[in-house]
């Protein structure tokens, strides 16, 4: 490849989602001269198929709606969700400066936040754990004041929409399940899907974006007012150094290796490590044992940022209790010959739904968060062919709530019983014949389930017991949202395996997102945040947006440290002159 030319900017951010974005638009706001590089020919990354929350305590918005916590709750709560893994000198910078990201967004920029009356902790009963005030969503953007910047924000995952259409976490997906069940969220969705395929008409596409693909969307908006440049198609291979400090990189653009040479710091945001083969076969056990892992993360995500931060001295931190956010996926054929990736974040908590083991036995409260739930998957597989699991409901549970890519009445189920993603049987005996699991086995199953579950209990798992089961469960249903018997045939399963929402494993960086060494000591110039960075929560899960939140804020942290370790007199009339860097 061609020696190219030098360009030179104050910060080079490599990767688009949210924490190198953040970085991005704070250090300009800052007065600074910013240039964002991405490896892929979209922007957005993680960030722009995620669900779009963000888990920050302590936001003006929790505040206007009543949640005021005793001091240091969020911090006691984190300190006992992440063991030893705790780092208080990080956790009190992001639960400082946390509140100040978020109203710093919404203040100026096109980034805005809704947060829900009552959204609990994933551990809410947890000491310092809340029902509420700490997980916000992405406001839903209207494509249309992208510009032509819409051409390359990134897609969602196919999986997650209906008739194209992007359900929003919130009211959205409430109504869509309900439509059958309700006039008014029959209107809902009737007006949701009419406003959809007019759009398609008029534009070619739906002009709605929700979860984290609105927010990828704001943040570009943002970055655009900003006259950040971003780079696509251009991935970062190398950091450029002078003595220990890190001076920019090397990136490999249209055909040339261009260097970027960046005055005050390089902010690492390359979404982590899950598609790093070998990293995973050190760092996941599961992987360790020959059996597969799928992540619905972008394929570039292939740990470059580690990679370059070692070599440029920086430690990586595979202590943590878990290497990733997990989440139980299932693979859905597509036309194509290829498989996508179905998240299971909600319909294991549903009524009438349970998971079994690759025996046909429970191994765990089902309506648990998808992190717990694959933990306990990957220790019920020890020692089995594979690390999976069998997502099992009755015909009621199917039609009323859908299970998994499968959508819910009246929506067909023939084609996906054709491609064998889901699987029937007329008995639990059928059925367990059907998915390869011993019949007596899962007969005895259902009925020991059965049996507590026309009460509403759940003695042997607790399905319903915590905040957040009945959160994501039936709240129309009772006495548990949670539990019903299956009783209604035919029995239907869904094959789940081990996926993850990005890493949790990453670079080590102190308080201000500096990269540290081995000793402790911050590299000079270079700055990791987002999934790159090894997380703030120790390799735990602790509610709604807990990637997301903390790599808002850590980007906005490193943005403001590079700023504030910045000294030169065109600071403030910097940001004029980012036109002069190439565009998107």
């Amino acid at each position: 490849m061609a020696t190219g030319e030098q360009v030179d900017c104050d910060v080079l951010v490599i990767g688009s989602g949210v924490a190198g974005m953040a970085a991005a638009i704070t250090a300009a706001r800052r007065g600074l001269k910013v240039v964002v590089t991405e490896k892929a020919a979209c922007y957005g990354g993680t960030t722009a198929r995620s669900g779009g929350w963000l888990w920050v305590p302590g936001t003006h918005l929790a505040k206007a709606l009543g949640h005021e916590e005793r001091p240091d709750q969020a911090l006691e709560y984190i300190r006992d969700q992440a063991g030893t893994g705790f780092d208080e000198p990080r956790v009190r910078a992001f639960l400082e400066q946390g509140p100040k990201a978020i109203e710093f967004f919404m203040a100026n920029t096109a980034v805005q936040f809704d947060m829900p009356l009552t959204f609990p902790d994933y551990h809410a009963e947890a000491p310092g754990g809340a029902q509420g005030g700490r997980s916000m969503v992405t406001r839903p953007y209207d494509a249309r004041e992208l510009g032509p910047l819409l051409k390359t924000l990134g897609p969602v995952l196919p999986e997650l929409t209906v008739f194209g259409v992007t359900i929003g976490s919130g009211k959205d997906i409430v109504h869509f399940m309900r439509a059958t069940r309700s006039l008014e969220s029959a209107w809902y969705v009737t007006q949701r899907l009419t406003r959809h395929f007019l759009e398609v008409l008029m534009h070619g596409r739906g002009m709605l974006l929700t979860n984290g693909n609105a927010l990828a969307a704001r943040l570009a908006r943002s970055a655009s007012d900003s006259r950040i440049p971003v780079w696509l198609s251009s991935p970062a291979v190398q950091l450029l150094r002078d003595g220990v400090r890190v001076t920019g990189a090397v990136v490999e653009r249209k055909g040339q290796r261009v260097s970027v040479r960046a005055r005050d710091g390089v902010v690492l945001a390359s979404g982590g490590f899950p598609h790093d083969t070998t990293r995973l076969e050190r760092t996941y056990a599961h992987v360790a044992r020959g059996h597969g892992h799928w992540s619905p993360t972008p394929q570039g995500n292939t740990g470059d940022g580690a990679r370059m931060a070692e070599a440029a001295g920086g430690a990586f931190d595979d202590t943590l209790s878990n290497a990733a956010a997990w989440t139980p996926v299932s693979l859905v054929p597509r036309s194509d010959g290829k498989h996508g990736f179905m998240p299971h974040f909600i319909d294991r908590a549903k009524p009438g739904v349970i998971a079994v083991d690759l025996d046909g036995r429970r191994f765990t409260n089902e309506a648990n968060s998808y992190h717990d739930v694959v933990q306990a998957m990957v220790k019920a597989c020890a020692g089995k062919s594979e690390t999976a699991c069998w997502l099992v409901a009755d015909h009621r549970a199917v039609r009323r709530y859908g299970l998994g890519f499968v959508k819910p009445f009246p929506l067909p189920l023939g084609k996906h019983l054709r491609s064998g993603y889901l699987r029937r049987g007329r008995s639990a005996a059928e059925l367990a014949e059907k998915i390869g699991v011993s019949p007596a086995a899962l007969e005895n199953t259902i009925r020991r389930y059965n049996e507590h579950a026309q009460h509403g209990r759940d003695p042997e798992f607790g399905r319903g017991s915590k905040a957040y089961n009945r959160y994501q469960g039936d709240a129309l249903h009772g006495p548990n949202p949670c539990v019903e018997p299956l009783r209604n045939a035919p029995l239907y399963a869904i094959k789940l395996v081990a996926g993850d929402l990005g890493s949790f494993m990453g670079i080590k960086t102190n308080a201000h997102a500096q990269v540290v060494d081995t000793s402790g000591r911050a590299i000079d110039g270079l700055y990791a945040a987002g999934n790159d960075a090894a997380s703030v929560m120790g390799g735990e899960y602790t509610g709604a947006g807990i990637t997301l939140g903390p790599g808002l804020t850590f980007g906005y942290i490193a943005g403001n440290h590079v700023a504030d370790q910045a000294s030169k007199p065109d600071a403030h009339a910097a940001s004029a002159s980012n036109a002069a860097v190439a565009t998107v």
